[in-house]
């Protein structure tokens, strides 16, 4: 099969198109062709080592063994199954849900050994990938490529939703609202749990698809005044913060939040080290989550509300997996709308 192995840290000469064996899969695991695979922030960051290099790399303390697959978000169909895989799997389109985990319902993103497909496995940058059987979902959608969306974005966006939970009648604030993560933190947070959102993004030519996704007001981070376009756009603080960007705007996320106000992040595209005065957190009564990832449940919530509508599949362009050295550089660009999907088909 023809696969894509990212071979070392660097930059994207790390990535090589390479021929290798299709994998079998174990008893309890399918085999999959991967008809679509969503590009994330997730393998880049690998490649380039910024979540450390060695032992620091990837979810597990031996960090990543190279030469590896990446790729986590992965539609495709089931080819082949193991022994003890139930006949009614072949044939099945699928969504792989992206990490093994020992841990209980409900902690399975923060037990010890969660392990990435991707990062610890081989994953969807690639013809077939073999996941087990009890991990994959049915495609919330008919179509593979945007079904390829959502589920690491999805996933996390969800999470991160749930976590500062949200409701009618209160606004939340996204950065980043118009990458794959924050794009689907609008959705959810305005279309399935109720809330008013400000989208912060870099361009206002973004503001009307902004707004189809359910943002009640859209403002560019690089305003002179944007603490205060945010006040007079809410008529005051606002209750929390979705945040993909990291530093970029952390002092104006924790300036325009009311006391008692909660700040998440799962990202750090705008800086990954800030200053912080901790009398802005005491004094305001500021909670703060650290966010990656989600539960199975919250996985099964995620694709029950696409199914109904809900939640809309925002794709920026589609690259061959032959050209996943174009499509990750493409990635990094800002003022792109959603997602980057790799086709291995072409």
């Amino acid at each position: 099969m023809k696969a894509v192995h990212v071979t070392g840290y660097g930059d994207v000469d790390k990535l090589e198109v390479v021929e290798k064996s299709i994998p079998e899969p174990k008893s309890n695991e399918v085999l999959i062709k991967v008809k679509a695979c969503g590009i994330n922030n997730t393998e880049i960051w690998m490649r380039e080592g910024a979540y450390g290099t060695g032992s620091k790399s990837g979810w597990r303390p031996e960090g990543v063994q190279f030469p590896r697959v990446p790729g986590s978000d992965i539609t495709g169909e089931v080819v082949k199954l193991g022994e003890e895989v139930e006949e009614g799997m072949l044939g099945k389109d699928v969504v792989v849900f992206p990490f093994t985990s020992s841990g209980p319902e409900g902690q399975e993103h923060i037990a010890e050994d969660m392990s990435f497909i991707g990062s610890e496995y081989d994953g969807g940058y690639a013809e077939y990938v073999v996941w087990p059987a009890d991990l994959c979902f049915d495609m919330p959608l008919s179509d593979y490529t945007e079904s390829a969306a959502f589920s690491v974005s999805g996933m996390t966006a969800w999470h991160m939703v749930e976590q500062i939970q949200a409701k009618p009648g209160e606004t939340v604030m996204v950065t980043g609202a118009n990458g794959g993560v924050g794009s689907l933190n609008v959705q959810i947070a305005s279309k399935v749990f109720g809330a008013d959102v400000i989208a912060i993004v870099g361009d206002l030519a973004l503001e009307g698809k902004m707004k189809e996704l359910g943002a009640t007001h859209v403002l560019s981070y690089k305003s002179d005044n944007l603490s205060e376009e945010i006040l007079e756009a809410n008529g005051g603080p606002i209750d929390s913060v979705l945040d993909v960007v990291g530093d970029a705007l952390f002092s104006t996320s924790l300036q325009v939040l009311k006391k008692g106000g909660k700040f998440c992040t799962s990202g750090s595209a705008g800086g990954q080290k800030t200053e912080l005065d901790f009398r802005t957190l005491y004094l305001k009564h500021i909670t703060l989550y650290g966010s990656v990832l989600g539960t199975r449940d919250e996985f099964k919530r995620m694709l029950e509300a696409i199914s109904a509508g809900k939640i809309q599949p925002v794709i920026e362009r589609t690259y061959p997996l032959e050209q996943a050295r174009e499509a990750q550089t493409y990635f990094k660009q800002a003022g792109k709308m959603g997602k980057i999907i790799l086709l291995p088909e072409g």
